[in-house]
């Protein structure tokens, strides 16, 4: 199995996935999952002939743990890692959720010179907490009962959190009860100090003034359904403070419409690719 040593600590293995050739496109996943949640997208990607590669977040996945660097600066700092150690140019990133936290950051601390195009998917871009100039954002009181969750009974809080990842009711099944037991297995094996630090970040971090940075072509996707970060907060101010993007929205689509709106997304993304 391939793994990149971090430089700067040797203790820190980060797992990754290589496949195809062409133009190298990276695939960031999100919280509290691993690059398996790309699934339904690599073979697309790879059809189209893009050299795709997928890793797990440290701590997440196959990648070892750390006690710290789970902050924005420590995350791009991994992104820029793997390109690095890699030779990769001329790349594509990909952003899931968090992952859009990892593309914006690497863009303002490494800029754009490698960088060709990026998607933002689910993305918490450009912010998730609801502030007083931010008021369709998270609830504070809302973000602390995760995080309390977290580090109480985190095993059953994953349960009901995958249930809203993909917006499961009563009356509402858009995945099977398989798809739900794969991604809790995925987020329970995490470690649980990466698993909240990761979700400090996540909550916290306020990307507006970053997107100032985001000048090259910018895919921004969500679903107008999305009870995880609804898309008030994150897609349409994206949309707003990007300068070079295409917007688009799912109708209906929870916060995992890669899985729950798979052939709509991989369209949108084929299209993003091929498009001049």
């Amino acid at each position: 199995m391939p793994f990149i040593t971090k430089q700067d600590d040797q203790n820190v293995q980060l797992y990754y996935e290589d496949l195809g050739s062409g133009q190298p496109i990276i695939l960031i996943h999100g919280w509290p999952l691993s690059g398996k949640s790309w699934e339904m997208q690599i073979p697309v990607l790879l059809n189209l002939g893009y050299r795709v590669i997928s890793y797990d977040r440290k701590g997440f996945g196959k990648s070892s743990p750390s006690l710290d660097g789970y902050d924005y600066d420590g995350l791009a700092k991994d992104l820029h890692e793997i390109i690095t150690q890699l030779e990769l140019k001329n790349v594509i990133l990909f952003g899931f959720s968090m992952g859009g936290g990892e593309v914006v950051r690497y863009l303002t601390n490494y800029g754009t010179e490698n960088i060709d195009k990026v998607a933002l998917i689910s993305s918490i871009i450009p912010l998730v907490k609801k502030k007083d100039d931010n008021p369709d954002g998270v609830p504070q009181e809302k973000l602390d009962e995760i995080m309390n969750a977290l580090k109480t009974d985190r095993i059953t809080f994953l349960e009901s959190f995958h249930k809203d990842f993909y917006n499961v009711g009563l009356l509402s099944k858009t995945v099977s009860q398989k798809q739900l037991e794969y991604d809790w297995a995925i987020a329970s094996f995490a470690n649980p100090i990466a698993t909240i630090k990761c979700a400090e970040s996540w909550a916290n971090t306020d990307f507006r003034p970053e997107l100032k940075n985001v000048t090259v072509k910018t895919l921004i996707v969500h679903g107008d359904s999305d009870n995880i970060v609804p898309i008030d907060t994150a897609g349409k101010q994206a949309a707003q403070g990007i300068i070079n993007n295409d917007f688009m929205i799912i109708e209906g689509a929870p916060h995992g419409l890669n899985v729950t709106h798979a052939e709509e997304l991989n369209g949108i993304i084929s299209r993003f690719l091929t498009s001049q």
